[in-house]
């Protein structure tokens, strides 16, 4: 019987500084959009939570958070603050991994960009125009656009 509730969660940060975001290559060793423009992000593990002490008897707070700071820190190096929900997607990959995106901004906080290169190729910071002339992964150009909007103060939805 298929587990109807399982799934990758995976999350990640458009992450701003000033009027520019920060984009990255994927490396083309990656099993899933090899050289395709991306924004920084990553798996949930249960070793990233299991592995501290509960914040209450039952839970752990802010997992996602910690994920994404720790997933930022990982592929390119810097240091993140002010996360805030952007958007969520699903999706069902070609190897039948069902998959949950949530998708966050970040404010850069700090530090210089170090990329690690089994994961990513090249960085840039943009701005939303320029974001455009990336060969970015379907729909993130999109979120950019949504995050950029919500920064300004204006409602943003998909579509």
């Amino acid at each position: 019987m298929e587990n109807k509730v399982l799934h990758e969660v995976t999350i990640t940060a458009i992450i701003y500084q000033d009027d520019q975001y920060l984009i990255a290559k994927r490396s083309e060793d990656e099993d899933r959009f090899p050289g395709k423009w991306t924004v920084p992000g990553g798996k949930l593990e249960t070793d990233d939570y299991t592995s501290l002490q509960k914040d209450t008897d039952i839970y752990w707070y802010n997992v996602l958070e910690k994920v994404l700071e720790r997933e930022v820190d990982e592929e390119v190096g810097v240091d993140i603050e002010k996360t805030e929900y952007v958007t969520s997607l699903s999706t069902v990959y070609d190897d039948g991994a069902p998959s949950l995106i949530v998708s966050c901004m970040a404010e850069y906080a700090g530090g210089d960009i170090s990329l690690d290169e089994d994961e990513m190729s090249e960085f840039a910071w943009v701005t939303v125009d320029e974001a455009a002339d990336y060969d970015l992964i379907s729909g993130i150009y999109d979120e950019i656009v949504m995050a950029d909007k919500q920064r300004k103060g204006e409602v943003s939805k998909w579509g």
